[in-house]
């Protein structure tokens, strides 16, 4: 079976030994999806490439999406057929490529007396997103009656109700993707470190920036790291990087927004899907049953609304959270008036900032354009010193942006061809996690079911952690086996630094419960110190 590679504590250390004493084609500032997408297509054409992150990876947007991978259907209506292929496109590869993250998942559009498009144009919609999607979803569309769906749909408003129509689309693990990403890059030479900042630029006789300071915040060391290319996949903090890097002439390019999503408890909110609820000023919002998290929860989200303070302290604005919590739940009650959700139902809540770049970045106030007509495609444009600046785009077409990034990059050099299009996780594929499941029956091992579908092969890894490393006079908490296994093959595959990276962003134990986890700290912090004094 396939070995997955080591990336862990001691992977970082020796990287950051690596950024002082190599020179890369690329330095990448940023470890989010973008990022991680960057590093992975250039690695794959042979360039030597470095990755820097201040925090731990996925940190910031990309792990506070709504986790789902998706044509774009919406985009229909503007006639934007090519960037809905393309999506869909994608959209084929990732539940090929990375079974275990991304999911088909049946999505619910009821269409109401009262809504902005009939039911016969919608219709003529869903015939065009399966051809787009060249037949290759999971299922057609249908559409159902609005009896029968009153009665598949729990709770759903019935008044007014003309039908709903079923199409398929895709969940994700947001933050687990960025990490599988990552991994395909450290597995081809990338030098990936996380908890390491860009402090400081240094440019050379011809204004270029060919340096950079690189602050190790866990040890406290500053290096110094040579390239010849910087690219800059900050998200959030685009501009933070770019006042770094010239703060006399930098302009600022973002115009962000902000949008929570609610949790709530699936059993208490049980959708047999994603429903699509359609508000007043044309934007959509989503209630998404995930089974796979923990013990199985329902999301809804999202808002948009503008964002007054700086991504670290989103969370923060107290009153502008308030709001939009209670704009959901009012949401909720339309389209769900029978379930009487409330307040007391939210199990817990997560902002995202969507780094859309500012329209107006070189227009005057006359010209400006409102939140809502702020492209969420990305950008990409030349920034201070020779570097690269990129903003914006979608989980769907990480790698279809990160194929343009590199080759705007590269402009100026012979070209090469990337080499994107193997599964992003082996373990994860179903030979593989056949193979595992045979091997584990002839070893006695009863490996929760839980554990194949989210690590594939390397479940029998995990399974034997438990055996051999774990106290197993703990219950783990509901929806999470063997949790300090798990925990321990995080930190020797997936980077985990602290306890607060697991619970956040390798699993979603503190998004999923009202106490965050908080009863497991003590077990889970034993687990690092065991860990790290094995180094």
């Amino acid at each position: 079976m396939h070995v997955t590679s080591e990336f862990s504590h001691k992977t970082r250390v020796q990287n950051l030994n690596r950024l002082e004493t190599e020179e890369f084609d690329f330095l990448i500032i940023g470890g989010g999806i973008t990022g991680a997408g960057v590093a992975w297509d250039a690695a794959s054409r042979g360039y030597k490439v470095a990755l820097v992150e201040k925090d731990d990876f996925a940190h910031g947007t990309s792990s506070k999406s709504s986790k789902l991978i998706h044509g774009g259907l919406r985009y229909l209506e503007n006639y934007e057929f090519p960037l809905v292929f393309e999506a869909l496109s994608e959209r084929s590869y990732l539940m090929q490529s990375a079974p275990h993250l991304v999911k088909p998942l049946p999505f619910y559009m009821p269409v109401y007396e009262s809504s902005p498009h009939p039911a016969y144009l919608l219709s003529a919609g869903m015939w065009f997103y399966d051809l787009l999607a060249l037949f290759r979803a999971p299922g057609l569309h249908q559409r159902i009656s609005a009896g029968v769906s009153g009665r598949l749909i729990p709770g759903i408003k019935k008044e007014g109700l003309v039908c709903t129509f079923k199409y398929y689309d895709a969940s994700m693990w947001d933050d687990a993707l960025v990490l599988d990403v990552l991994m395909k890059a450290h597995e081809l030479g990338a030098c990936i470190a996380s908890r390491a900042a860009a402090v400081e630029s240094y440019r050379d006789q011809n204004g270029i920036i060919t340096s950079m300071k690189i602050r190790d915040s866990i040890g406290g060391k500053d290096r110094i790291v040579k390239f010849k290319k910087l690219i800059v996949c900050a998200g959030v903090w685009t501009d933070e990087v770019g006042g770094m890097l010239d703060g006399k002439s930098w302009k600022n390019w973002l115009a962000p927004s902000r949008g929570l999503h609610m949790v709530l408890d699936w059993k208490r909110f049980p959708v047999p899907g994603a429903v699509t609820m359609q508000i007043e000023d044309g934007r959509i919002a989503f209630a998404i049953p995930r089974h796979d998290y923990g013990q199985g929860i329902t999301i809804v989200g999202t808002t948009d609304g503008p964002c007054s303070l700086p991504p670290d302290q989103i969370e923060n604005e107290e009153k502008a959270i308030a709001e939009d919590r209670a704009y959901l739940i009012k949401l909720l009650a339309q389209y769900f008036p029978h379930l009487n959700i409330t307040e007391a139902d939210v199990l817990n809540h997560y902002i995202g900032i969507r780094p859309l770049v500012n329209p107006n970045r070189n227009m005057s106030e006359a010209g400006a354009k409102s939140l809502q007509k702020v492209s969420r495609e990305h950008t990409i444009d030349h920034g201070p010193g020779g570097s690269v600046f990129v903003a914006g785009g979608k989980y769907t077409t990480f790698r279809r942006m990160a194929e343009q990034i590199v080759d705007f990059s590269t402009a100026d050099q012979e070209h090469r061809e990337a080499n994107t299009d193997s599964s992003l996780f082996v373990p994860a594929m179903p030979t593989e996690v056949q193979r595992a499941r045979e091997v584990a029956r002839a070893r006695g091992f009863v490996i929760p079911e839980k554990l194949f579908e989210r690590y594939g092969s390397d479940a029998i890894e995990i399974y034997q952690i438990h055996q051999s490393d774990c106290d197993l006079s703990v219950q783990d908490p509901d929806g999470f086996p063997c949790l300090e296994a798990q925990f321990r093959y995080a930190v020797r595959h997936q980077m985990v630094l602290s306890v607060e990276d697991f619970i956040r962003r390798r699993q979603p134990l503190h998004l999923c419960r009202q106490d965050h986890g908080g009863p497991w700290y003590p077990l889970l912090e034993k687990a690092l110190q065991s860990e790290l004094s094995n180094s």
